[in-house]
């Protein structure tokens, strides 16, 4: 037995989201902007999804976004400590320029798709592996018929995709990432099949510009400019 149907959530906008930093495992809330885009996606979610399991990272801007969409369904979150984002290291809580600034070399291996040494980064390879047994885990007491909806961290959602669909999570940089309160759907493949998932759809959120979805709640009561 196992889902036949996995939802990747990514949680809702941080104030380190906003100004472009590292957010690594740093456990820093939603801002006004994320709590907004949490239930509003929430309720896009649930048009399409209606979960019989909702496991979350235990960092609280993933709960928070987990508890948005719960409170529709009605069921409760379970944590798992293993969906949390990659850890960065000393990397975590900086914006790139500093990044770059500290760390030259190491900032341009990131650039290509390398693995800085150093800095003390979890390696692209662990977090897909702890990423995808953590979710095979979850999904194997559900039916063929059921959802399990999965919040987690930008990073770790695309590692965990890479994984579940067999791809070389340490070369591999296919798989874009996903905007806040936005996911991804699999769809388990017939038995047999070789990779076991197929990657259905990807950032799909709840249908708003990127903009006005970045910009918030009150975007639209900002007073327009005045003709000279």
């Amino acid at each position: 037995m196992t889902a036949g149907t996995i939802v990747l959530l990514r949680h809702g906008r941080t104030a380190y989201n906003a100004a472009m930093r590292l957010q690594g495992q740093i456990d820093i809330p939603l801002d006004e902007v994320g709590r907004w885009q949490a239930a509003e996606g929430a309720s896009a979610l649930i048009a399409s999804h209606r979960a019989a399991r909702i496991v979350s990272s235990d960092l609280v801007r993933a709960v928070d976004t987990a508890n948005a969409y719960a409170a529709l369904v009605g069921a409760a979150v379970e944590t798992d400590v293993r969906l949390r984002e990659r850890a960065f290291g000393d990397w975590e809580g900086l914006t790139p320029p500093e990044m770059a600034a500290g760390w030259p070399a190491e900032r341009e291996e990131w650039r290509r798709g390398g693995e800085p040494q150093g800095i003390g980064a979890e390696t692209k390879v662990a977090v897909a592996d702890r990423m995808v047994t953590a979710v095979l885990e979850h999904a194997e007491p559900l039916g063929s018929d059921e959802c399990l909806v999965v919040v987690s961290h930008g990073a770790a959602i695309s590692l965990a995709i890479t994984g579940l669909l067999g791809l070389d999570a340490g070369g591999w940089r296919g798989i874009s990432g996903v905007n806040n309160v936005h996911w991804s759907h699999l769809h388990r493949s017939a038995p047999g099949a070789v990779p076991g998932w197929r990657l259905v759809a990807h950032n799909v959120g709840a249908g708003y510009p990127l903009d006005r979805w970045q910009a918030g709640p009150h975007a639209d009561l900002e007073p327009e400019p005045k003709s000279a």
